[in-house]
């Protein structure tokens, strides 16, 4: 049977996991395509699932269902969120993933107990004026016209960088959070969008609240909107990217050594 996936959670979270080594079904909550929601124990961990057919169709309606199932269950615990549209296509296959990454599972468990994620959206007036031709094209032109063009262009995303970092410093100072993730993008209407995504303990989310509302009267020259409590989204993925960085490292590290030592076992026959 083919299982849709939404979360991992730690089994102690779940007593009635105890008594059960078979899936059960989590009551009152419902799925991607109004599929009932199980329980799935696998060692420490409980995995929330679905059962999933393969001609089921994915969409923008299945995105909301998913994050909905996550959203539940952070009421009560902490969760590690799967991707939208992760599936295992056996028990096999959910059993055997579950056990070959059971140790970052739990790590980032840890990490990430009684903490929540907070999500800012920023807009900010583009500092740079306005080209007097219009939009810089560093492609086109030849000699000094190209040179002097990529040369606008660099001062002016260096000033743009400039201005995110400040207002983002601003943010990180105010709100203090555990740890943070910044984006920032230019928007079709000539103005910068900042997505932040703030880390913080579930128990200050209203002292988060509280500071982010004075901030808003501190900066009058920008639009910005609040949401959350959320599961930590960006942390868990920002967690697993570290895991994965830290294996490379050691493979490489690894390869290094094997190599080291072949060299000097050639020069030691030689």
């Amino acid at each position: 049977m083919a299982w849709y996936a939404y979360c991992i959670s730690q089994k102690e979270s779940f007593p009635e996991l105890a008594r059960h080594r078979k899936p059960i079904p989590l009551e009152s909550i419902h799925g991607v395509s109004g599929n009932q929601v199980f329980l799935y124990p696998a060692s420490d961990l409980a995995v929330i699932v679905s059962e999933f057919n393969p001609k089921e169709v994915m969409n923008q309606k299945s995105g909301v269902e998913h994050a909905r199932v996550i959203a539940d269950c952070f009421k009560h615990t902490t969760v590690l969120p799967f991707r939208f549209g992760t599936v295992f296509e056996s028990d096999e296959s959910l059993r055997k993933s579950i056990r070959s990454n059971q140790r970052q599972f739990l790590g980032n468990l840890e990490k990430l107990h009684g903490k929540t994620e907070m999500h800012i959206k920023i807009q900010v007036e583009d500092c740079c004026h306005p080209h007097p031709n219009g939009h810089v094209d560093v492609v086109g032109g030849v000699g000094r016209e190209y040179l002097s063009n990529l040369r606008e262009t660099a001062s002016r995303q260096r000033e743009r960088q400039t201005r995110a970092r400040a207002v983002a410093f601003q943010m990180h100072r105010n709100l203090s959070p555990l740890d943070e993730e910044v984006s920032c993008r230019l928007t079709e209407n000539g103005k910068m969008h900042l997505d932040i995504a703030h880390l913080i303990n579930r128990k200050q989310v209203e002292r988060y609240q509280n500071k982010f509302a004075q901030m808003i009267g501190q900066m009058k020259q920008c639009q910005m909107q609040m949401s959350g409590p959320w599961p930590p989204y960006h942390f868990v993925h920002k967690l697993t990217r570290s895991h994965q960085a830290a294996n490379q490292a050691a493979a490489v590290a690894a390869q290094a050594e094997a190599a080291a030592q072949s060299v000097a076992i050639q020069a030691a026959i030689a």
